[in-house]
């Protein structure tokens, strides 16, 4: 509290004048991060929640600090609940049990975050498109065939050629949950 008031130029007691304490100045902060996340509002309830979960990466992508503030959120704000509702309401309207829904729910942003916070720790920026790897990494991928020879595969193979992205990764993932969803949508 006192950096911040320190920043904004005040004694750090008339911060309390407008917050009550530290968390509720980060539960704000996180707030405003989901102000930023596409509500799914599209008719289609599969391309609303992709479009939402695409939306919401991009926002943890934009605002890294705010995948620890997820995990430690106290009080949601009214953008976190409005999120949240027109979630929840986009999935009953699509013929989501309430059961179905609230693990949609879960199942969705668990996959956003885990993905998010995967993503964050890789050592190379995932959203961009690669570098073509140099005669080095291939070298170091063939020493290590004789042990691991999938691993060395798939990154030859696959991973380190131009056409590949990790980022790519998330919307495949994303669509083969859609579609798993869907067939409980269809049984409740």
């Amino acid at each position: 509290m006192r950096k911040l008031a320190q920043a904004l130029g005040v004694e750090a007691m008339s911060l309390y004048n407008h917050v009550a304490n530290k968390n509720e100045i980060l539960d704000g902060m996180l707030d405003i991060v989901f102000s930023e996340i596409e509500l799914p509002l599209e008719n289609d309830w599969k391309l609303a929640l992709r479009q939402r979960c695409i939306s919401f990466r991009k926002a943890l992508i934009q605002h890294p600090w705010a995948l620890v503030l997820v995990e430690s959120q106290h009080n949601p704000g009214p953008a976190t609940l409005q999120h949240s509702d027109a979630v929840l309401g986009r999935l009953r309207s699509a013929g989501f049990s309430i059961a179905s829904a609230a693990h949609a729910c879960s199942l969705l942003d668990s996959y956003v975050y885990g993905f998010a916070l995967q993503e964050r720790r890789l050592p190379f920026n995932s959203s961009k498109e690669p570098d073509m790897p140099s005669v080095d990494l291939f070298e170091q991928m063939s020493t290590l065939a004789h042990a691991y020879p999938h691993l060395a595969e798939m990154a030859m193979g696959y991973a380190l050629t131009s056409a590949y992205t990790y980022s790519s990764e998330f919307e495949f993932g994303l669509d083969l949950i859609l579609d798993g969803l869907d067939r409980i949508r269809e049984k409740t």
